[in-house]
């Protein structure tokens, strides 16, 4: 069995963002050579997301309105977490939401969607650098 391993970097210059980030993991997966197994896609912060569905605006602008109503970013002051000096508590419950990774089947050299089906980064404390973590392993 073959591994390989990258990250990708992100910087989403404002708080919250959605990011498809399918082709680049199509491009490790290429890369990686590998035509049967899994890809591994995981958010290394505890504030972004990496999550499947459908590349579609309305959608997003859907979740990005969900996400508010479940965990509104304001009043900061009703969060336990942002008493230690931080802001970004509700950043913590959207991931929590979204989810910290996916994996998906790789079948002949390609990643097995279903239909519609896309990988994103979800970004909820943005205005730094973070990583995703792309692990391909198979055959």
């Amino acid at each position: 069995m073959k591994s390989y391993r990258q990250e990708l970097w992100f910087e989403i210059p404002a708080r919250r963002g959605f990011v498809n980030i399918t082709p680049q993991i199509e491009l490790l997966l290429a890369q990686s050579g590998i035509r049967e197994g899994l890809a591994l896609v995981n958010a290394m912060h505890i504030t972004a997301s990496v999550f499947i569905n459908d590349d579609e605006r309305g959608l997003h602008q859907d979740f990005e309105k969900w996400l508010e109503s479940l965990a509104p970013h304001e009043p900061v002051s009703q969060y336990q977490h942002n008493r230690t000096g931080e802001d970004n508590a509700d950043a913590h419950l959207k991931r929590q939401v979204m989810g910290r990774e996916v994996v998906v089947a790789i079948t002949n050299g390609k990643l097995d969607f279903g239909p519609w089906e896309q990988i994103f980064y979800g970004e909820f404390d943005g205005r730094r650098r973070k990583r995703v973590l792309v692990k391909i392993i198979g055959e």
